[in-house]
């Protein structure tokens, strides 16, 4: 568990971290950036086993998310001049400075799902008491 010591405790550092959230939520944020990310941790995909692997998610949010995480450096597109033309996605070096994000969010999903499912287990009980 993270120590509450790094907490801002001035109006200037709650300023500046203020300031490094919104930008991390500005490179990151949304519901698809970190789900294409931790997809692509497996190794290259081409476009449509991304897209598959993500479920519902349309070609054209695919393809705008992609644009983005790849102008931000965590994303590499590669074109092979085949017939039809073949293009790959891969995780930059860069991208892997989100690891332990990544994974403490994962983590912390994990933990929170099984702690709604636990409180909805209760209510149940408790009503059919």
């Amino acid at each position: 568990m993270a120590s509450l010591e790094h907490i801002p405790r001035t109006r200037e550092e709650c300023s500046k971290a203020l300031t490094a959230i919104r930008d991390s939520l500005y490179v990151l944020g949304g519901k698809w950036k970190l789900p294409i990310i931790s997809a692509l941790s497996g190794g290259p995909l081409r476009f449509g086993e991304l897209q598959k692997l993500l479920g519902d998610i349309t070609p054209k949010i695919l393809s705008k998310e992609l644009k983005e995480l790849e102008l931000n450096e965590f994303v590499t597109r590669t074109v092979y001049p085949t017939s039809p033309v073949t293009v790959e996605y891969k995780l930059t070096d860069y991208s892997h400075s989100l690891d332990k994000v990544v994974i403490e969010l994962r983590d912390w999903g994990v933990q929170h799902r099984k702690r709604l499912k636990d409180c909805h287990k209760a209510r149940r009980t408790a009503v059919q008491k």
